[in-house]
């Protein structure tokens, strides 16, 4: 393996980002640390996983669709795409397994979502292992590899004074060639899993909440929820979105999406004032059941990724791993 030592790393970054857009996670952004475009100046956080994940890069928070221009010739003129590679320095692995769940949302089963196909095509994912686990940490539990990404185009380990390099895709090889320069050979091995305060036991949990539909155990859940959106906000694999119209002058305008969450009361209603979910009960038994039970189901792996950070933020206290945990205690019929 090779590595650079911390030290060193700016060079590195300085190195990469001649490659394209570089994004860096930084905890010198205000109230909430993020994925932000490197320069010198930017203050790197590689010590923990951001308020925000790298989503927004893939799934910008608000994107134009298109401009468009109506009158006696109606036209509609898409956003153009970007050309530059797009690179994602320290993604955590539970990130990094939230790509994979977006990549099976917006490009498989007959559906090809152009606008994020368009910059995926451009991303190389740079994962960082974690070493230590926060409190709220529980993606272990969720089939995620905390030290060893799966889907990350090179893999870095924390080695104690150094970082160390793994190219794992042709894209991830000829990376490491760019910066080989600023690399050499260590004899560090890799860095054992961490352990974890959190446990969120997921065995067996897809063929019981199959039969839960109509259990009271939603009653008790959505009791705290106060329905604000927090969780799906921060979370790195939620993928619901709104599209909206903004006329800019008389005749022509652009459409644009947004994110959007099905925690909002008004996310299910429909034309003609008819909500599907109309209640909180409703609301938080599909997004349990979205992220540990249909997704599964569908794709063959769970939509929570075990990152933490909607127990970590949440206003209200809500947990998604213990109730994972509660499921221990439930029976069900059949």
């Amino acid at each position: 393996m090779k590595a650079v030592s911390k030290e060193k790393l700016p060079a590195l970054l300085e190195e990469l980002a001649k490659e394209g857009t570089l994004y860096v996670p930084s905890s010198a952004t205000g109230d909430m640390s993020r994925f932000v475009p490197w320069k010198s100046d930017v203050q790197v956080d590689l010590e923990h996983n951001t308020t925000m994940s790298p989503k927004d890069v893939l799934f910008p928070q608000t994107e134009v669709l298109y401009n468009y221009k109506f009158g006696e010739e109606n036209t509609a003129e898409p956003s153009p795409p970007g050309s530059e590679k797009i690179i994602v320095f320290g993604v955590r692995p539970c990130d990094v397994q939230a790509i994979r769940c977006l990549d099976e949302v917006f490009l498989t089963r007959t559906y090809v979502d152009s606008f994020y196909k368009e910059k995926r095509d451009r991303l190389i994912i740079i994962s960082l292992g974690c070493t230590v686990a926060e409190e709220t940490c529980f993606c272990k539990d969720m089939g995620v590899n905390p030290v060893e990404a799966e889907g990350a185009d090179l893999v870095m380990f924390d080695l104690d004074g150094e970082y160390g390099f793994e190219a794992k895709t042709d894209q991830g090889k000829e990376i490491a060639k760019k910066i080989d320069s600023h690399l050499s050979k260590t004899n560090k091995k890799k860095p054992q899993a961490p352990s974890f305060k959190l446990q969120a036991n997921s065995k067996g949990i897809v063929e019981k909440l199959q039969k839960m539909f109509e259990h009271p155990i939603w009653e008790e859940v959505c009791q705290k929820c106060i329905g604000c959106g927090t969780c799906a906000f921060l979370c790195p694999s939620c993928h619901c979105f709104d599209i909206n119209c903004k006329n800019t002058g008389a005749c022509d305008g652009f459409r644009y999406r947004t994110w959007d969450a099905c925690m909002f009361n008004d996310y299910a209603l429909m034309a003609g004032g008819h909500d599907v979910r109309p209640s909180k009960v409703e609301r938080i038994r599909n997004r349990y059941l979205h992220k540990l039970l249909f997704f599964k189901e569908r794709y063959g792996m769970f939509l929570c990724t075990g990152c933490g950070r909607c127990l970590r933020e949440c206003p209200a206290g809500m947990n998604i791993a213990a109730f994972i945990n509660q499921l221990e205690e439930v029976t069900v019929d059949g």
